[in-house]
């Protein structure tokens, strides 16, 4: 089971994730609504263990170190942070991945023959981003899998690919419920579908933090307020060992 506690994460200015908690446990799927981007990013790091909480504790099962957090884990697809570059081949994002495996988890090494097992051969020199929707998460989520350690999926704000539901909401409960694999699977989104009535969460906005004295100039203007900082300017960067 992912439990977080209490789990807050500090931005320059403002709280990218007030006071939070969740717990989500194997086969189940878990949509956790955000109104900003950046919130969902920063939270989708901390429960995968790429970046760590300001406040607050991240468990699964029985640990709460981040380092096993973060080897039983996968990010999928978080903007700026790990989504595939502009202009990348199939077969090349899968040569990479499977690069990232631990060697003794390697038992297919060939980007080829991945792709033909995994039913992924017909789209092998397209780039990822000409893939349709649902295939493209279906490749990525195959992908993370690929490492038999992960059973647990964090997937960043896949409903930023289109408005329908259906291009990301079946394929995630089916992985959470596979009988032969279940997962828990958690999704940030910024709206809930319709036809969701499973578990949800939800992230507060944030607010700007008061300040510490009073303005020196009472007559001063207000200024605009300044624009959410993103979570890679706060955090460590993705492939920064914890």
């Amino acid at each position: 089971m992912l439990v977080a506690q209490n789990l807050r994460v500090k931005g320059r200015h403002y709280d990218l994730v007030p006071s939070f908690n969740l717990e989500a446990s194997v086969g189940s799927l878990t949509l956790v609504v955000g109104d900003l981007q950046p919130q969902r990013t920063a939270l989708a790091l901390t429960l995968s263990a790429r970046m760590k909480p300001s406040e607050g504790a991240v468990s699964w099962g029985q640990s709460s170190k981040m380092s096993h957090l973060r080897k039983r884990s996968a990010l999928i697809d978080s903007p700026t942070v790990n989504e595939p570059e502009q202009h990348l081949s199939v077969k090349d994002l899968v040569t990479e991945d499977l690069a990232l495996i631990p060697h003794r988890y390697r038992g297919i090494r060939r980007a080829t023959d991945w792709l033909t097992i995994n039913s992924f051969e017909d789209i092998a020199n397209a780039q990822v981003e000409e893939l349709p929707a649902a295939r493209r998460l279906k490749l990525l989520c195959t992908l993370a899998l690929a490492n038999p350690e992960v059973d647990l999926l964090v997937v960043d704000s896949p409903d930023r690919r289109g408005p329908h539901p259906q291009n990301w909401l079946p394929l995630l409960q089916d992985l959470a419920q596979d009988r032969g694999r279940p997962l828990c699977i958690v999704a940030t989104v910024s709206q809930l579908p319709q036809t969701w009535h499973g578990a949800v969460a939800s992230i507060e906005n944030p607010t700007a933090e008061a300040p510490t004295t009073e303005p020196e100039d009472a007559e001063a203007t207000t200024s605009e307020p300044e624009a959410l900082e993103t979570p890679e300017e706060h955090s460590e960067v993705e492939s920064q060992a914890l």
